[in-house]
C-alpha cells in the first residue's frame, strides 16, 4: 500500500476528489480545486478562503439558528430586526422610517412592506411625527414590545448555542477581527 501526501495526490474518480476530502469546509475545498486547477495563484487565495468561509457561516447561523428562532414567534428575520431595533432605541419606541432604515440596514421598499406587515399584526402602528406634520413615525406597541422582551432570553440562548464552538475569548477575537474588517472596507479613504 502507498502513502501519498496532500501534494502528490492525484484527483480521484469522484467529483470533489479525495472522498476524505468531503469533510473539510467548503472554502478549503474551493481553495484545494484552485491551487490543482491554477497552481500559479496557490499563494493567493487566502482572502478567498477567508470570504468563502464569512458566507458560510453566515449562511449556517442564518439558516440553523436564527430563521428557526423567529419562526418560533411567527416572524421572519427583517420583521424581527425591526421589532428588536424599536426595542433597543428604549422608550418612547418610535423611529422615523429612516432611522429603522439606517438601523437595520434594510431597503427603504423593505422597510414599507416589513412595517406594513407588522402593523397589520398589531406589532406596531404609524403614528405623526412629533416634529414634523408631513411625516410618520413607526411606534411599537404592548403586544410588539411584550413579544420581543418576552423572547429575548431565548433569541440569546440560541445565539449562544451558535457559536459555543469557539471559547469566549475566541469569539471576542473573532468579533474583534471582524469589527476592523468591516471598518476597513467602510472607509473610503482607507485610514483604518
Amino acid at each position: 500500500m502507498t502513502t501519498r501526501t496532500s501534494d502528490t495526490k492525484k484527483p480521484s474518480d469522484h467529483l470533489f476528489g479525495d472522498p476524505e476530502d468531503l469533510l473539510i469546509d467548503r472554502a478549503e475545498r474551493a481553495r484545494r480545486q484552485w491551487q490543482r486547477e491554477i497552481p500559479e495563484i496557490a499563494e493567493q487565495l487566502s482572502p478567498m478562503v477567508l470570504l468563502g468561509r464569512l458566507n458560510e457561516a453566515s449562511q449556517v447561523m442564518g439558516r440553523d439558528y436564527l430563521a428557526p428562532a423567529y419562526a418560533d414567534i411567527g416572524l421572519k428575520t427583517g420583521e424581527f430586526d425591526v421589532l428588536a431595533t424599536l426595542v433597543r432605541s428604549g422608550p418612547p419606541y418610535k423611529l422615523t422610517p429612516t432611522e429603522l432604515y439606517r438601523t437595520t440596514m434594510m431597503s427603504s421598499g423593505g422597510m414599507t412592506a416589513r412595517v406594513d406587515k407588522l402593523e397589520k399584526a398589531g406589532l406596531v402602528e404609524r403614528c405623526p411625527h412629533p416634529d414634523d406634520r408631513r411625516a410618520l413615525t413607526v411606534c411599537l406597541t404592548p403586544k410588539g414590545l411584550g413579544l420581543i422582551k418576552g423572547q429575548m432570553p431565548d433569541y440569546i440562548a440560541t445565539q449562544q448555542k451558535a457559536v459555543s464552538g469557539l471559547s469566549e475569548k475566541e469569539q471576542q477575537q473573532l468579533s474583534d477581527l471582524l469589527e476592523k474588517l468591516i471598518r476597513s472596507v467602510n472607509d473610503p479613504l482607507g485610514k483604518t
